[in-house]
């Protein structure tokens, strides 16, 4: 599929236009009507909903496209990870977590090659998660020829030093971080080498040994490799190309504890 083959699935946002007199005014207004407004920072979505309510001709908009990934072949979809597009991780909600496939290793040596040392590996239970005070949770479990890493509130599989040791010794690593206060990733690894690390948000993004390697998947998910697009599904995006490349996806089912994993002293957020 060429870049010439499809036009990717373009959506219309319209976002309203907060100048700083306005802001001054809908927190005058604010006060006046007894809301609880910060002098700094922004001013809450509900407060915001009732000044325009209060003055429809103050309300002023810009649009702007993003585009919407979706399946244009067959094959893993954005659609299949609609389940988690909440920050859902199983049963809880974090807006930060890494997801790694990796061939060529076992269970225990993925964890191993992620920082664990044996007495951290063991059977995780319902309820342990990765806290701010450490350990850090990472869980695995085989799925055809993958092993697959799951780390709640971490980003250390994303790392390229450690998709450099995960695929060393004639392996594939396969990383999907999201990181909703800083930068979203997925990077695909062969025998030691970063071979491509994509900016799921703005694909055009790319860098590695081959930016350009998974050029071809990206297109089978409707995103122009060549276009200076945003888009505005990256994780599912991310996870479905994942997918392509794998041949594994996972659901809520593969997240079902007790599990084999590692607790690590310390923290990776």
């Amino acid at each position: 599929m060429s870049d010439a083959d499809f036009t990717p699935l373009r959506v219309t946002y319209r976002q309203a236009v907060i100048s700083r007199d306005t802001s001054r005014r809908i927190r005058t207004w604010a006060k006046a009507k007894g809301y609880t407004s910060s002098g700094r920072g922004g001013i809450a979505p509900e407060i915001i909903d009732a000044f325009f309510a209060a003055h429809p001709e103050a309300y002023e908009q810009t649009e702007f496209e993003m585009v919407h990934a979706t399946a244009r072949t067959p094959g893993a979809s954005p659609e299949d990870y609609k389940w988690q597009e909440d920050s859902r991780l199983g049963d809880i909600y974090t807006d930060i977590y890494t997801v790694v496939f990796v061939r060529g290793h076992d269970e225990h040596e993925v964890l191993r090659r992620l920082g664990a040392v044996d007495e951290d590996i063991r059977l995780i239970g319902d309820g342990e998660y990765s806290q701010p005070e450490g350990p850090q949770i990472i869980t695995v479990r085989r799925i055809g020829d993958w092993t697959v890493a799951i780390e709640d509130c971490g980003r250390r599989g994303a790392q390229r030093e450690a998709l450099g040791a995960l695929s060393l010794d004639g392996g594939e690593a396969v990383a999907v971080q999201r990181h909703d206060h800083a930068q979203h990733l997925i990077a695909y690894a062969v025998d030691g080498e970063l071979v491509t690390g994509i900016n799921p948000r703005f694909p055009i993004d790319r860098q590695g040994a081959d930016p350009d390697r998974l050029n071809r998947h990206l297109r089978e998910l409707g995103i122009d490799p060549a276009a200076d697009d945003h888009i505005d599904n990256p994780i599912p995006a991310a996870l479905a190309l994942a997918g392509r490349i794998t041949g594994v996806m996972i659901g809520p089912h593969h997240l079902r504890r007790p599990i084999l994993g590692a607790a690590i002293p310390g923290t990776y957020f």
